[in-house]
Formats: structure tokens, C-alpha cells, sequence
């Protein structure tokens, strides 16, 4: 199951998955969109607005139900596989300028919907003896961004939780990991910004890159990690100096590059 699946980070890590053998649901708050890569890949496409509890719980139900547990959907009776991958920014610099609105829908994209999504397939990733949840976070989400302030925020609130949450998991054998990209050729880089990184000749990765990042954090044994994906280098687990690192921190890592800075990559 991959959210924000419709699109950019989503849609290559669905591709990416499929052509792994999965079976894949593409969850999207675009319906038609997700009608459109479901059918690409060969997959299942569910309406889901991933700040809605009441909306994870539907699709849990899906999920969950086939006609080995009795039920009448289309979820095949369990999931192996949660990419957590929505999001939004705001495009605001200033603080002083965002608006309560714009602030409150991307706590609850951003964080609300790693969360609640979280919390909702964990009880069938453990049914199913264990499973991976990837949550798609930033570079923005390990060191300063003051291009969107609180964009930074709720990426450095995925890392938080993505680290703290891993221990309790993994006695489910379920492991969890954020993915952190630098500038991303999505919808999201959009507007002034898009033309800021085009002028100033910032690299920008192509999403597939980034999906390739996905996978390595669901095959590769590790948890509770941050994986730093950037242009032209293979994804490396952030090391936080000084603080011990959480379960599987060392499994697959190297420190990463002294230039990790906002003002080359982005996220």
C-alpha cells in the first residue's frame, strides 16, 4: 500500500514495487488519479485522505478483508507492505505570514497521516507475523530548511517518530524507516520554488530515485533509520552525532557527506 501513490514519490514507488511482484493499492486522496496508476501497475486503487481516522479505518477494513477471513473485499486478507508518502508544503518562508488553515492541513497531511497510519496497519502487519512501513520524510527533516519553516517541522516530526517507535514495533516484527530526499522532481517543488531551483541550478532527483530508496529500506533488515537519499549517491542512514542511534541504526549505514545543506539539496 503506498499513500500518495498518484503521483511523484508514490506512483514510482508503485511502479517500483509492482515490478517487485507485489500487489499493490495506490491510495490517493485524487480518485481519478489513483484509478489511473492503479490500472499502470496492475494494482488496486483506494480514495483516502490520509488526515482522516475515519478514512484509515475504511481502508483497514479493505485491506484486512478476503474471503480467507470471511469478509468481501478486495485487500487479499492482510499487507506486507505500508508506504507512508503523502504530503504537502506550505510555500511560506514567513511565519508571520502563515495562515491557520494552510498550518493545520499540513500538521495533519505530514504528521496526523504517518500517525494515524501507522496506528492503523500495524495490527495487520503483526497479523501477518510482521511487515515494513516506510514514511516518506525529507532532508528537510534532519537539518534546517528556512525556505518552509514548518514544512521542516513536520519532516523533522517523522524522524522523531519514525526513531522512537521502532523498538516497540520490531517485537511485532515490524520494521519502520523514513526515507530522506533531497529536491525531488514532484508536484510539490511547484511555483516560485520551481523556478528558484531552476535558476540557481540546484540538482533535482528524479522520483525513481527516491523509490529505490523505498525498497532498500523494505528488503534491507534495518529499522527506526534515516535513509538520506541525494543526486548521484547511493541512500546512506543519517548517523545523529552524539545520540546512540535506535534499533538496526548500524545495520546498512555510513556517515553521510559533511555537505548535507539545505541551500544545495532541498528536500
Amino acid at each position: 500500500m503506498v499513500t500518495g501513490g498518484a503521483s511523484g514519490i508514490g506512483r514510482a514507488t508503485a511502479r517500483l514495487l509492482a515490478g517487485e511482484g507485489a500487489s499493490v493499492v495506490v491510495a490517493d486522496i485524487d480518485a481519478a488519479a489513483a484509478d489511473r496508476v492503479a490500472a499502470e501497475v496492475g494494482g488496486t486503487a483506494a480514495v483516502l485522505d490520509v488526515a482522516d481516522p475515519a478514512g484509515w479505518g475504511r481502508l483497514v477494513d479493505r485491506l484486512g478483508s478476503g474471503p480467507g477471513d470471511g469478509g468481501t473485499g478486495d485487500g487479499g486478507g492482510g499487507l506486507d507492505i505500508a508506504v507512508l508518502n503523502a504530503g504537502v508544503v506550505t510555500g511560506e518562508d514567513r511565519i508571520a505570514e502563515l495562515g491557520d488553515a494552510a498550518y493545520r492541513r499540513i500538521m495533519a497531511v505530514n504528521v496526523d497521516g504517518v500517525v494515524f497510519g501507522t496506528r492503523a496497519v500495524v495490527p495487520l502487519l503483526a497479523r501477518r507475523g510482521g511487515g515494513s512501513i516506510v514514511a516518506t520524510s525529507s532532508l528537510a527533516g534532519i537539518i534546517p530548511y528556512a525556505a518552509d519553516p514548518i514544512y521542516a517541522l513536520t519532516k523533522h516530526a517523522v524522524v522523531g517518530f519514525v526513531r522512537s517507535v521502532a523498538p516497540q514495533l520490531e517485537r511485532d516484527g515490524i520494521r519502520i524507516n523514513a526515507v530522506c530526499p533531497g529536491i525531488t522532481d514532484t508536484p510539490l517543488l511547484a511555483g516560485v520554488m520551481r523556478r528558484q531551483v531552476e535558476e540557481s541550478g540546484f540538482p533535482v532527483m528524479a522520483p525513481e530515485r527516491v523509490a529505490a530508496a523505498v525498497v532498500q529500506a523494505v528488503l534491507d533488515g534495518g529499522t527506526g533509520r534515516a535513509l538520506v537519499c541525494q543526486p548521484g549517491r547511493d541512500p546512506t542512514v543519517f548517523r545523529f552525532p552524539g545520540v546512540p542511534g535506535p534499533v538496526g541504526d548500524g545495520v546498512t549505514g555510513r556517515r553521510p557527506p559533511e555537505d548535507l545543506r539545505m541551500d544545495r539539496t532541498g528536500g
